[in-house]
């Protein structure tokens, strides 16, 4: 028993010893040549300990003296003995360690493969993913060691391609061969990049053949992730437009006011996120990640109050007389435009996405969803459930509907219209608020902020049908697939071109758009 317990005390003793950063070592990683110095890298990496990555990370910061074969860390003005890691008093004629170039990006390098080693997931994953994209045959035993003590399974995988990404150009064909098949199932450009820089030096007919599959099986998976990229990019943009035009749909659809200052109404909603924005940081900045919560209500009641007093002050003395409409709400753009620039500055201005919508949900190698896209998407169909409910199931929306359709009647059934055109007209504003607020989320706020959307918001209402909710919905998320599918082929500028002869040519054929509105209003 005493004889079994001393060998398993002399076999931990080997293996502490094995990994121990030696003198020897922290001299020839300290002083030579550079070529000598990489050699001995390769053997620490090899076999590292606390002390190899602390000296390791003081050579890549310039803080290393050396002095007759003997290692100082020099920390906080104090100096480690590089094994022990004990304080002593380091010589004044002790030498710092210079590191070239090609010196640094091999401590670099090897920084980055030791936290195959590190206790959080995250960094373990992000440097197996390095690895992966940028293979280096010297690290084949560091990547062996972590495979035997990785617990994770998801992390255990991707060793197993990194281990056969540094195999790839083994001499074994045999070797070569298994590492093509087992990369097939990694499934990201760099991989594909990397399985056809050895297909171009390969010269074994069975491995190349292996190549050949697993590149085209890699290709076929990439393109599926560049065309729900493509997808997802039109339902995105499809989603922004719909929430321009709800409130279009309002005003124009409805009311029958072409209300070309709908954009600047928009802007005032991204310039009020603005200073919802600096409010939280400077008074509230423990609750900043909230700030959006506080900003979407303040954003639709700022954008209302604009919109009621425009209507009014301007808008109702010009109902039923669309050119001198037109003419008015452009001339009240202006002025608002020239009203933000005076007090915000003709630059844009910076609105920060809240840390809960930062980043992005990774759903293919190549595929990526960003958080505040998704969020956004998210909001335009509550926005869309909550007008819809309000429209069909208020009193409001029945007023609306009723002086829609025969304003008359309304009248004489005792609807007060004056006011309802001011309700409605404050909705129709306050969604554009809401638009603008969503928009300050994915861009830049500026000043000419709704003159880059005016256009296609008034292209998705007439396309949609006039007054037509449902129409609404179908003609944002088809311009917006459209554009975006169009764009990967033909360019954006082409794709903008190709969209508006669409809807001129469907116009001159249905005039009426998408649906038809139903009722009194439609033989008016």
């Amino acid at each position: 028993m005493a004889r079994i317990l001393l060998l398993c005390v002399w076999v931990w003793w080997s293996s502490q010893a094995a990994w121990a950063l030696t003198p020897e070592l922290a001299r020839d990683l300290s002083v030579g040549d550079t070529d000598a110095r990489i050699a001995a890298l390769q053997r620490a990496v090899a076999s590292p300990d606390e002390a190899t990555v602390r000296l390791l990370k003081a050579l890549a910061d310039d803080a290393v003296k050396t002095q007759d074969g003997r290692v100082w860390i020099v920390q906080d003005g104090v100096g480690l003995d590089a094994v022990t890691g004990q304080t002593q008093s380091i010589p004044e004629t002790a030498v710092e360690v210079m590191n070239n170039n090609r010196m640094r990006g091999e401590i670099d390098s090897a920084l980055s493969a030791l936290q195959l080693l590190s206790p959080d997931r995250q960094v373990r994953l992000a440097s197996i993913r390095l690895l992966i994209k940028e293979p280096d045959e010297s690290k084949a035993a560091l990547v062996q060691q972590a495979l035997e003590r990785e617990t994770d399974a998801a992390l255990k995988a991707q060793l197993t391609l990194a281990q056969a990404a540094l195999q790839l150009n083994h001499p074994d064909p045999k070797v070569r061969l298994e590492s093509a098949h087992l990369l097939a199932r990694s499934e990201t450009p760099e991989t594909q990049l990397l399985l056809n820089q050895r297909l171009a030096q390969e010269s074994d007919p069975q491995v190349r053949a292996r190549l050949q599959r697993s590149v085209q099986s890699i290709t076929e998976a990439l393109r599926w992730g560049e065309r729900l990229g493509a997808f997802f990019t039109g339902v995105s943009l499809g989603s922004i437009l719909l929430l321009i035009a709800l409130g279009l749909a309002i005003t124009y659809g409805l009311m029958g006011v072409i209300n070309m200052a709908h954009g600047e109404l928009m802007m005032i909603g991204a310039y009020a996120t603005y200073v919802v924005q600096n409010l939280m940081r400077a008074w509230f900045p423990q609750a900043f990640d909230y700030y959006l919560l506080l900003a979407v209500p303040f954003a639709f009641f700022v954008a209302a109050l604009v919109g009621a007093a425009l209507e009014r002050l301007v808008l109702r003395h010009l109902y039923g007389r669309p050119l001198e409409t037109l003419l008015a709400t452009w001339g009240i753009s202006l002025v608002l435009m020239q009203g933000v620039r005076t007090l915000f500055g003709a630059q844009n201005v910076a609105v920060e996405n809240p840390s809960w919508m930062s980043g992005g949900l990774a759903v293919l190698a190549n595929l990526t969803l960003p958080w505040n896209r998704l969020v956004i998407i998210g909001f335009a169909l509550a926005v869309l459930l909550a007008m819809a409910a309000m429209i069909a199931r208020t009193r409001l929306g029945l007023f609306v509907r009723g002086v829609t359709q025969n304003r008359a009647m309304a009248s004489a059934l005792g609807v007060h219209t004056a006011r309802v055109d001011t309700y409605a007209f404050a909705l129709g504003s306050g969604i554009a608020g809401l638009a603008g607020c969503a928009l300050s989320q994915i861009g830049n706020v500026g000043p000419d902020l709704g003159q880059n959307y005016i256009v296609d918001a008034f292209m998705v209402v007439v396309l949609g049908g006039v007054g037509q909710l449902a129409g609404t919905v179908y003609a944002a998320l088809g311009l917006g697939l459209v554009n975006k599918l169009l764009e990967g082929w033909a360019g954006a500028v082409l794709a903008k071109i190709a969209v508006l002869i669409f809807i001129i040519a469907f116009i001159q054929k249905r005039p009426q758009g998408l649906f038809a509105m139903k009722g009194r209003s439609a033989e008016a």
